[in-house]
């Protein structure tokens, strides 16, 4: 049988689906139920289904079922079948009212509370009727959830080097430095300059051990040839800092641009201390050979806009 007379004639979407439900499931009896159909009508599926590609796409075992290397290979590119026709019927639902659509975006905790809240707050004035699902991770976690199509795009920190990896996109907004703030009333807000050492003993906040920013900030010390103090409170919400910061009573360690999204930046001082003369970019990714649809495209060209300050204000 020739491969369009298996695809055209006799592959039926809706087997596929039974599959995926079967493999995700562990079960036929808990596929159906999924599906609410029966197990009767699932195995009749995945018959009409094997008969059609001529091999075994199931294992069964008293651990359940799970999908053969056939199937494997089948649900790899079926994953992407069924992601492209979602995005058309999403693109179809766009044109009808683009006041609405759905976007899912991967996003870092530095993000969320920074550029994503500000071209959300744009977008949502526009398309009032868009739905929005942000999920958090790092980097390499985000790649892998574009690849899976569990997001449309990513915002973050960029992959540094010579060669991210090849199935991603990257395109970097702004450079991101990690800058020291205090108070505009805390007595260091007034001074011109300020040595690290001067700060050993202050009362700080920054993100968790081990995390890329207290690598920094110990370094920074380090380089200086003082022991780095330890955070009086470690927190990964730039929120958080921020409000330990306003209490007067704390220094804290944040990106650059939290300033330039907070609501209230006149609270506070960058100090005149440098902390790392290393710049992490940061951007857009998305999955190459994968077309975005409308409301990310939108949330892109918003995101540059709102990025333009940043990148030529660089800290």
């Amino acid at each position: 049988m020739q491969v369009s007379d298996r695809i055209g004639r006799r592959m039926k979407l809706h087997d596929i689906h039974v599959l995926m439900a079967v493999v995700q499931a562990g079960s036929m009896g808990k596929a159906a139920a999924l599906l609410h159909t029966t197990q009767s009508a699932i195995s009749r599926s995945i018959a009409e289904l094997e008969t059609t590609m001529g091999v075994r796409l199931l294992d069964r075992s008293p651990q359940g079922i799970e999908a053969t290397h056939y199937g494997r290979a089948l649900l790899r590119r079926c994953v992407i079948v069924f992601d492209e026709l979602k995005q058309s019927v999403q693109d179809i639902e766009y044109l009808s009212d683009p006041g609405a659509g759905e976007l899912r975006i991967g996003c870092s905790p530095a993000q969320v509370d920074g550029i994503v809240f500000a071209v959300l707050d744009r977008l949502s004035r526009q398309y009032p009727r868009m739905a929005v699902q942000i999920v958090l991770g790092g980097i390499l976690e985000l790649c892998d959830k574009l690849r899976e199509r569990r997001i449309d795009l990513g915002c973050c920190a960029l992959i540094s080097g010579p060669a991210p990896p090849e199935d991603i996109d990257q395109e970097a907004l702004y450079d991101d430095p990690l800058i020291v703030v205090a108070s505009i009333d805390n007595p260091w807000a007034r001074r011109r300059k300020i040595k690290l050492a001067e700060l050993v003993n202050e009362s700080w906040s920054w993100s968790s051990p081990g995390t890329l920013i207290d690598l920094v900030v110990v370094n920074a010390f380090r380089i200086n040839d003082l022991k780095p103090p330890r955070a009086t409170i470690y927190g990964d919400s730039i929120t958080t800092r921020l409000k330990l910061v306003e209490t007067g009573r704390f220094l804290a360690v944040v990106r650059a641009s939290a300033l330039k999204f907070h609501d209230k930046p006149g609270a506070f001082k960058k100090l005149p201390v440098e902390l790392s003369t290393t710049h992490t970019q940061h951007g857009i990714i998305t999955l190459k050979s994968r077309m975005l649809n409308p409301l990310a495209e939108r949330f892109i060209e918003c995101a540059r806009e709102v990025a333009k300050p940043l990148a030529k204000n660089k800290s």
